[in-house]
């Protein structure tokens, strides 16, 4: 299977900067086993299936989708933290699929994580001085007890959190909290790259706002590289510069924040903005809501052709069986989709017939448009 493409420097074209993480043909394929004695093969389970991405120095990324569409595999791949199975991940110009154990051991200095739940990611028998400690005693930073509790003081505070409570344990702190120090902890190595994988999902909406303001501030005073994973695509058009939407294994649609936001290309980006509440109750009740039929199908049964058509409400005739690529669309720079709404070379695409019923428990089966509700 071929790996989606960005297209000729599609990726770096918001303003040419230097791109930090690179993604060419990226896999990461599990094993589907049957449940018997010998636990044999049976199937392959795409979580990601070739991805080209591009993440640029010093903006933040924002990588959306439904759940199960393989964004934190693929957050876990670039780190590998899950080990890929096909393609390539560079850092700042290094082969991350070619590393040794030394050198992976600088690459977790380089590159951080923040994870969903701050309470399991956090050992409750660690203090939070020791917690935040550990990635300067792995790596040898600010050697010396007295230098390691001025460092830890510090990140503390960058996080918004008072020193004192570097004695404290994790069950004494609210989620917010133990998010904060879960980010401190992060920022310890002095990284250049964090992966923020679904960081506030497990958050109250107050405390999710305080989490995104925090990360925005310390992404532009430490010139940080984020890549912010979620399925909350209001959060992720709050603080990205660019956004990519992720179904199936597949990047389909990439550009910047605005323009993806304002003029998505893709149906199942419209799909996705139209599920983001409005702040106004009368356009709140007037505007018009895209529910898409089903849920998405199985990683290990991938439909034909285009991966989304299956739900998607507009089915042209290559869709059962040319997967599209991803291509310039819109106005905007760097806007891209893989959609065959925009045709293979920009020319109109006729709608295709109804196809006869098919069986609805094959989700790699393709379906005609849904019947209107009673």
């Amino acid at each position: 299977m071929s790996a989606v493409s960005l297209g000729e420097g599609a990726a770096a074209a918001p303003a040419q900067r230097e791109v930090l993480v690179t993604a060419r043909g990226l896999e990461v394929h599990f094993p589907v086993r049957s449940g018997g004695p010998l636990r044999r093969a049976t199937g392959v389970l795409r979580a990601v299936d070739g991805v080209d991405l591009d993440i640029l120095r010093g903006e933040t990324l924002g990588l959306v989708g439904e759940s199960g569409c393989g964004k934190s595999t693929l957050g876990n791949a670039l780190l590998r933290l899950v080990p890929p199975t096909g393609g390539t991940v560079t850092f700042d110009g290094i082969d991350v699929t070619a590393l040794g154990r030394r050198q992976l051991r600088e690459l977790r200095r380089r590159a951080g994580m923040v994870f969903q739940d701050p309470f399991a990611s956090l050992d409750p028998r660690r203090t939070v001085a020791q917690t935040v400690s550990e990635p300067l005693e792995v790596h040898g930073l600010h050697p010396g007890r007295q230098a390691r509790a001025d460092r830890v003081r510090e990140l503390l505070e960058l996080v918004g959190l008072d020193p004192a409570v570097a004695t404290r344990y994790p069950h004494e702190f609210s989620g917010g909290q133990r998010q904060r120090v879960g980010i401190a902890r992060a920022l310890a190595g002095e990284p250049d790259f964090l992966v923020c994988d679904e960081a506030i999902a497990s958050l109250d909406v107050s405390i999710q706002a305080q989490v995104l303001n925090l990360l925005r501030r310390l992404q532009r005073r430490l010139g940080l590289t984020l890549l912010f994973v979620s399925h909350d695509l209001s959060a992720v058009r709050h603080i990205s510069d660019r956004i990519a939407v992720m179904y199936l294994g597949r990047i389909v649609e990439v550009g910047p924040a605005e323009a993806v936001s304002a003029a998505p290309q893709m149906p199942y980006t419209r799909a996705l903005l139209s599920a983001v509440p409005v702040p106004h109750p009368e356009l709140e009740r007037s505007r018009q809501r895209i529910v898409l039929r089903g849920d998405v199908p199985s990683p290990s049964r991938v439909p034909s052709g285009c991966r989304f058509r299956t739900r998607c409400p507009d089915v042209f005739a290559p869709c059962p069986d040319v997967d599209p690529a991803l291509q310039p669309v819109g106005s905007a720079p760097g806007h891209v989709a893989a959609c065959h709404l925009h045709g293979v070379v920009g020319t109109p695409v006729r709608r295709a017939e109804p196809e006869a019923p098919v069986d609805a428990g094959d989700p790699a089966a393709p379906r005609t448009a849904a019947p209107p509700e009673r």
